[in-house]
């Protein structure tokens, strides 16, 4: 009987695990946006700064993980990739000093989805009836959030936080079929640093930072960036493709429900109606049922 109990009960402690790291995985992502947020627009620290204090944060995080593995260096990754990687950051940062949290995620995770789907109808996979609304949906609901209005994003940084999707989408999926992701991932971000460099010099004359811009930065780094990557694809070892991109859709509105409780943004019946169209959307494209 113990022997029957321990063989039950270890699929659903299985179960538990990849579900508790899948919601520390998303609230990281959605933490990414806050800090972001908060770091660029209550402290004095420039968006080259950030991205530059944030991704040799993660790198320096993610060889100390790796160090502990006892996998020496040099790791995984490519410049390509570590190009997809600082494009997303560049362009995240900057996007940010003009959007509400919420309104970014939405943006950010649209374009990442939009990306991959892209991607896989250039490769030959084929979409039903019901994907296609659900394309037409959520394309819908991104038109519709950044139309102009009171509450409508800024059209530059809108533009800037699409491309920062495309870039994480590229990213994302150039590293599908990595052996071992964490390795990739730190090899990505060692890599990217030197781009993040030459970002903040080309910007020297519109550097700015002060001690809690520099720590939010590094938190977003080490912490939601770094390891909140780690513990991403921990999940994604026992997760299916479509229930990882289902899962990420809940970003938006974790971050969206940050914005307004922590940092006292309006929620907006355009940036509500939105949300329904561009997650129902996506939704409808990745659910099997």
């Amino acid at each position: 009987m113990r022997t029957s109990d321990a063989t039950l009960s270890s699929p659903l402690s299985m179960r538990m695990r990849i579900a508790l790291l899948t919601i520390v995985a998303m609230f990281a992502f959605a933490g990414n946006s806050l800090l972001c947020r908060v770091a660029l627009k209550g402290t004095s620290i420039d968006p080259a700064t950030f991205t530059t204090v944030r991704l040799v944060s993660a790198a320096i995080a993610l060889w100390i993980i790796l160090h502990a593995r006892r996998v020496s260096l040099p790791v995984g990754g490519n410049w390509i990739s570590a190009f997809a990687l600082i494009a997303y950051a560049v362009t995240f940062s900057f996007a940010y000093v003009s959007l509400a949290a919420g309104t970014g995620a939405l943006l950010l995770f649209g374009a990442v989805q939009a990306t991959m789907i892209g991607y896989g109808l250039a490769r030959g996979e084929r979409l039903s009836p019901r994907q296609w609304i659900g394309v037409a949906c959520a394309l819908a609901g991104l038109v519709g959030l950044v139309l102009p209005g009171l509450s409508a994003p800024a059209p530059l940084a809108s533009l800037l936080m699409l491309c920062a999707g495309v870039a994480w989408g590229v990213y994302s999926l150039r590293g599908k079929g990595a052996a071992d992701p964490i390795a990739t991932t730190a090899g990505n971000f060692i890599r990217a640093v030197p781009f993040a460099v030459a970002v903040s010099a080309g910007m020297f004359s519109h550097m700015s930072f002060d001690a809690m811009g520099l720590l939010f930065a590094a938190l977003s780094g080490a912490l939601t960036s770094g390891v909140g990557y780690v513990i991403w694809y921990a999940a994604l070892k026992e997760l299916s493709a479509a229930t990882a991109a289902t899962v990420q859709l809940s970003v938006p509105p974790i971050a969206a429900i940050g914005g307004i409780a922590l940092l006292g943004e309006p929620l907006t019946a355009r940036l509500a109606l939105s949300s329904i169209a561009i997650l129902g959307g996506i939704a409808l494209v990745v659910a099997r049922r």
